[in-house]
């Protein structure tokens, strides 16, 4: 979607004719002033689809919260993807993001300890190791296509933690897009339904194809999707399909929202020079663009929750059963909580109150590598290039989903050396 400034105020949108499952409101249009609308006049909207199919929206932060904070009042255990709104997850209560507390505790407490800041530190070298390889190619001043190379980078960095062989990286990474963005002309494979479908498979098969092969190999390599194995849910080992679906899960959640977090950071870099000046010439500051990156490009869109019974929220009632859609985009501009929110200021105070790894129990378990991963991005970017300017028009990922870019063409200058 559109990341465009000072997002316009149009108080007179009839908020009755938006439809916010419209794609080219986020390819080709900009959702922003709608949703300062909706804050404004709004903060919960009713749609129903031309299908029958209906859900709620809240757009304000400390409805957002609520919504994914609280399960007891919104569960997970239908399905929390806008793509599956109307058909429940026929994995709820087994997939990790489809799993309330306790049980969502117990199985994310299993591989949690092994992402925390404290355990993905000594990856720090291997990681700058990795993106410096990555920014290489950039360093010759030909035209950089960003956001299809950052495609990959995720799997550069977490494959080796994940225990993923560098073979396989390319086709999971197009297999997360397929399931993030089915009507992607650059992911979709027949229909969205179709799309999905072959997405899902593939994926799961995949995971159950790997552990298969590490139950035939004995022992233990330490790897991420490893810890599955020795995971354990009101006291009993996860099954076979289990842990297929819960590793389904983290490769989604490792491939698909960082590079769109880079792209759209530095997009935003290459509109606003001084802002790059700045980061430029205090790197103690590229801590702080990090967390404004994440709030401004929100890359994760929005989480959808399920009411348990009518819920309160919002000036208005969810009934029971209703789907509820946390809008994380809006959430991280909402002016109750970022003064000025639709500029970007990589000096803004409180920018690590952005939800962009989500709030709650799902809070995202890979934020503190997630985190790691940017930060030295940044710094080396920083380090390496003196200018940075785009070498064409940036494509906007078609998904109500998630906000992100095909393409970023950019030419970048070396740095001179002082």
């Amino acid at each position: 979607m559109r990341l465009t400034p000072g997002a316009a105020r149009d108080l007179d949108l009839d908020l009755d004719r938006v439809d916010l499952f419209d794609l080219d409101l986020y390819t080709s249009g900009d959702p922003h002033p709608v949703w300062d609308v909706m804050r404004a006049k709004a903060p919960l909207h009713h749609q129903v689809l031309p299908d029958g199919r209906e859900f709620w929206s809240v757009t304000r932060y400390d409805d957002v919260c609520r919504v994914l904070g609280d399960h007891r009042e919104f569960t997970s255990e239908r399905g929390t993807v806008v793509t599956h709104l109307g058909v429940d997850d026929v994995a709820a209560g087994r997939l990790l993001t489809s799993t309330d507390p306790p049980r969502h505790t117990q199985v994310r407490r299993a591989i949690g300890a092994t992402l925390t800041a404290r355990a993905v530190a000594p990856w720090e070298d291997r990681i700058r190791q990795a993106i410096v390889r990555f920014l290489e190619p950039a360093l010759d001043g030909g035209t950089f296509d960003l956001a299809e190379r950052a495609l990959l980078l995720p799997a550069i960095v977490t494959g080796p933690l994940l225990g993923i062989p560098e073979r396989d990286w390319a086709e999971l990474v197009q297999l997360t897009a397929m399931v993030t963005a089915p009507s992607d002309p650059h992911f979709r494979h027949g229909g969205e339904a179709a799309t999905l479908a072959i997405a899902h498979h593939e994926l799961v098969t995949y995971v159950t194809e790997w552990v298969k092969r590490r139950r035939s190999a004995g022992g233990e390599d330490g790897s991420l999707l490893d810890h599955l194995m020795t995971a354990r849910a009101g006291g009993e080992p996860l099954t076979d399909e289990e842990i297929a679906l819960d590793g389904y899960s983290i490769l989604l959640g490792a491939n698909v929202t960082t590079p769109h977090t880079v792209s759209g950071t530095v997009h935003a870099l290459i509109e606003r020079p001084e802002q790059f000046a700045k980061a430029q010439a205090d790197p103690s500051l590229v801590p702080n663009l990090v967390e404004e990156g994440l709030r401004w490009t929100s890359a994760a869109c929005n989480f959808m929750r399920y009411a348990v019974d009518d819920v309160r929220i919002g000036g208005g009632t969810v009934p029971a059963r209703g789907a509820v859609v946390a809008w994380i985009g809006s959430a991280n501009r909402d002016a109750s909580r970022f003064t000025d929110p639709h500029e970007f200021d990589i000096t803004r105070e409180g920018a690590k109150r952005q939800i962009a790894f989500g709030f709650g129990p799902h809070f995202c378990v890979g934020a503190p590598l997630a985190r790691l991963t940017l930060r030295v991005f940044f710094e080396e970017l920083l380090r390496r290039f003196g200018s940075i300017e785009l070498d064409g028009e940036p494509q906007h990922l078609r998904s109500y989903f998630i906000a992100g870019m095909t393409h970023l063409p950019v030419v970048a200058q070396k740095r001179k050396t002082p």
